[in-house]
């Protein structure tokens, strides 16, 4: 069976997109590749096409748990072999998944970084060809990128395990930087690795930044975007708080919306997410947990309500929109004010090497009374009930990243695993990775005052020419 048969059989498309043939030409012809292609562009059939080609395995590492399951439901749907483990997994279904990958099922696997952490995957997997590693989101790589996963820059490691297979890495966004540094953490040299970059243009979509001055000219600006259009759409928000504000000022002016947010819990997230992808004029507002797998082809538009923390957040979260090729708006509503709360978020998530050993000085003292007292006694320990003070979260997030802690204070399961990695006991690692977000939330304020092309202006700040 030829690529172009297969995507038909398997996708129902007759045509390859864009670099979507070359891509997977070179994969098939066992060389590695770096993939960046804006969102919507068609990523996963870079690794899927060939793995329905080959043999053996084809590993995927995505950081998501939520987006592999939706992309591994599509596959089945397909009628191909696929399956993801994780966490969400009982025992009985993760051991069961373990014993159809010893007995040779599956094309295609999605795991997490962290799954090798687990020696059981580790010496199930070593009994598989792996034909192609795949890895999702990688920018996640990058100490330079924007979400970065420690246990991902142990890929070079994971290689290695998996037999040194071709690889592919994919990304929505990645700066220069950040591309060298992929390529460096997945252990091969710049000449082994081809580079296809589908560009960020997205001609259908039009950027616009309004200068706006409290509640009542964003909820203006909102209204006006809800008018124009009345198709499905997006307001995201930083805060909670603010989101629930403007979900009170449109319901007393009887405009149906959904809310989505972190506080919500798994099953009504989940409808939430449902409601959305199956109306027609559903508008959503959102904070940044709500985006991933998200691949509804008729947002008309995309608004910020508040100011994110980075162009690549922006950019991946603007281009949610008109993935049909339908003209979308991108709005920006800049205010100043809400420059506050993005230097506050940098601050919670660069609480400095002292803090972390002092958390870790307690966590190897007393983690008995820390589970017994719970997150908020442990709070009261570190900072005298400062409630709007998260660096702890921050910490404990990043020390199970590393491996460090394992469990969960709120389930008094909480145990210290390992030592505190010398990275974060370093002043001047921290010192680096401050500058970084700080010059990332300034460039976004450029972006915004910027009188040029901000189309232009995106272009640059990827590292990409701009051709009007």
């Amino acid at each position: 069976m030829n690529l172009t048969t297969t995507l038909k059989k398997y996708f129902g498309y007759a045509n390859f997109h864009g670099q979507q043939q070359k891509i997977i030409e070179h994969t098939l012809a066992q060389k590695h590749a770096l993939v960046i292609m804006p969102t919507g562009g068609g990523k996963s059939l870079c690794y899927q096409v060939p793995a329905l080609m080959q043999d053996g395995l084809t590993l995927v590492i995505s950081p998501l748990i939520a987006l592999m399951k939706d992309q591994v439901d599509a596959l089945q749907r397909r009628k191909i072999d696929a399956a993801f483990i994780n966490s969400s997994l009982s025992k009985k279904s993760r051991e069961a998944r373990y014993q159809a990958i010893a007995g040779g099922q599956y094309k295609l696997l999605y795991v997490t970084p962290e799954r090798f952490r687990k020696r059981e995957f580790v010496d199930i997997i070593a009994l598989r060809q792996v034909d192609l590693l795949a890895v999702d989101e990688a920018h996640c790589i990058s100490e330079w990128g924007h979400d970065f996963r420690p246990d991902y820059t142990r890929l070079q490691e994971f290689r290695q395990i998996v037999g040194k297979p071709t690889t592919i890495a994919l990304t929505a966004t990645a700066t220069p930087e950040v591309q060298r540094d992929i390529i460096t953490q997945l252990g091969l040299q710049e000449n082994e690795v081809r580079r296809f970059h589908e560009g960020i243009d997205r001609p259908n979509l039009y950027l616009d930044v309004a200068e706006v001055w409290g509640e009542e000219q964003k909820l203006d600006a909102i209204l006006k975007m809800r008018q124009k259009h009345r198709g499905t759409g997006i307001i995201y928000f930083s805060l909670i708080k603010t989101l629930q504000q403007f979900s009170e000022l449109l319901q007393r002016r009887k405009i149906g919306h959904l809310c989505y947010h972190g506080d919500l819990d798994r099953v009504e997230r989940k409808q939430v997410q449902d409601a959305f992808m199956s109306g027609e004029n559903a508008l959503v507002l959102a904070t940044n947990a709500f985006g991933m797998g998200i691949d509804k082809e008729n947002i008309r538009f995309v608004i910020h309500a508040e100011v994110p923390g980075s162009m690549e957040s922006y950019y991946q979260e603007i281009g949610r929109a008109g993935r049909d090729g339908l003209d979308s708006d991108c709005l920006l509503l800049y205010d100043e004010q809400d420059l506050l709360i993005q230097m506050e978020f940098i601050k919670w998530n660069n609480p400095g090497a002292e803090f972390y050993e002092r958390v870790y000085h307690f966590l190897i003292e007393e983690v008995e009374k820390i589970n017994a007292f719970g997150l908020e006694g442990f709070k009261e320990k570190l900072h005298f009930k400062n409630r709007r003070d998260y660096r702890l979260e921050t910490v404990l997030s990043m020390l199970d990243r590393y491996a460090v802690i394992e469990g969960d204070i709120e389930s008094k399961d909480l145990v210290v695993l390992g030592e505190l990695p010398t990275s974060l006991s370093n002043p001047d690692y921290f010192d680096a990775k401050l500058q970084r977000e700080q010059q990332k939330l300034y460039s976004l304020v450029q972006y915004a005052k910027t009188t040029g092309n901000r189309k232009a202006f995106i272009h640059k700040y990827f590292g990409l020419p701009y051709r009007a």
